[in-house]
């Protein structure tokens, strides 16, 4: 009779030699090691969520996560606030975009009814420009006014491109054109002019560099008192005097100041810049369509008279002016920002320099 314990043993051999058997079977393989106890991690449950989401389980099947836009409060202020300011925004954005029109029917009206620009007087001009021109300063910031005085390059080319495009160009349709000595010598005038404070207001509305425009402007108003009587010698064989201290006075009180001004509210004053900032694109589109359709309004009757040839004159010499300063200025490596600043100056003239 076999011994118990013998019994015992062998029954229990092979299953002691396959768990320690070294090499394990194809039919036996070892138990799979259980995960560090370092490696797992309880789950936290955080005290709040910035941005809760949640996951569907047909959508989670394939890794996407759906997260549900965030709601809204009818009865905040903030929110009947922010509504009012994007709806103020869509209103001057719309009128804005219809700038070409909005001038074009200002310039109509001045055409064939002259008389109701009756009202317009020179000091409600210059305030309406001045009231602009603070407006449009109040977008920028000193650091934007140093910073264009830092663009040599582009002031540069827009002063040469402002007093070499439009005068020769003025030069060549009259005589393309075969214009009279007197309208010749009309728009030879025209292209030797700086340019105006109208083109600083098209730039806001352009959204092009309005600290360049406005450096564009000083500068070549300021050098106008030399360079306007001499291009008009050489050019339509006629002087034409420039007075000194009142252009010099003009460009201080309707471009300077107010756009200093403006950035001085827009560092100091924040809260008031965010509530009036919406209102001046349509305050700058009804100035330049007021103050185009007054300039005429004022030679109507000369307009008429002169016919399609002076009509067609100045429309050439202006196109030129804005599409070769576009050009010349993207040609020598200019940002198009900066290019439709120098075109807008250079195609825009300020016709009413005494």
């Amino acid at each position: 009779m076999m011994n118990v314990h013998a019994i015992k043993a062998n029954f229990s051999a092979p299953f002691t030699r396959l768990y320690k058997s070294p090499t394990p079977t194809a039919a036996h393989s070892p138990p799979a090691k259980p995960f560090p106890a370092a490696r797992i991690k309880s789950p936290q449950i955080q005290p709040h969520f910035r941005q809760p989401f949640l996951v569907f389980p047909a959508a989670s099947r394939f890794g996407s996560v759906i997260r549900p836009k965030p709601l809204r409060c009818s009865n905040s202020s903030s929110a009947l606030t922010a509504e009012k300011k994007s709806w103020i925004e869509a209103v001057g954005e719309a009128i804005s975009t219809a700038f070409p029109v909005w001038v074009a029917l200002g310039c109509l009206l001045g055409l064939v009814r002259p008389g109701w620009y009756d009202w317009v007087q020179p000091k409600w001009t210059v305030m309406g420009i001045t009231v602009t021109m603070l407006g449009m300063g109040m977008t920028l910031t000193f650091d934007d006014l140093r910073g264009a005085l830092a663009m040599p390059k582009e002031l540069l080319a827009g002063f040469f491109l402002q007093y070499s495009i439009m005068p020769l160009s003025g030069f060549f349709v009259s005589k393309l054109l075969n214009l009279p000595t007197y309208y010749a010598a009309g728009l030879i005038l025209v292209g030797c002019c700086p340019g105006g404070t109208a083109s600083n207001i098209v730039t806001y509305i352009a959204r092009g560099n309005v600290a360049l425009s406005v450096l564009m402007t000083a500068a070549s108003t300021l050098t106008a008192v030399v360079i306007t009587p001499y291009l008009t010698a050489k050019l339509a064989g006629q002087y034409v005097a420039v007075d000194a201290i009142g252009l010099f006075m003009s460009t201080l009180q309707v471009v300077l100041l107010p756009v200093l001004a403006g950035a001085f509210l827009n560092r100091y004053f924040q809260r008031l810049v965010k509530i009036i900032s919406p209102l001046m694109p349509p305050i700058a589109v009804s100035t330049v369509a007021i103050l185009c359709g007054n300039a005429i309004a004022q030679s109507s009757s000369a307009i008429l008279m002169s016919g399609r040839q002076v009509v067609l004159a100045v429309t050439l010499l202006h196109t030129s002016g804005f599409f070769f300063g576009y050009v010349f200025s993207r040609f020598i490596g200019i940002d198009v920002s900066s290019s439709r600043t120098i075109s807008i100056e250079v195609g825009m003239q300020n016709i009413k320099v005494k």
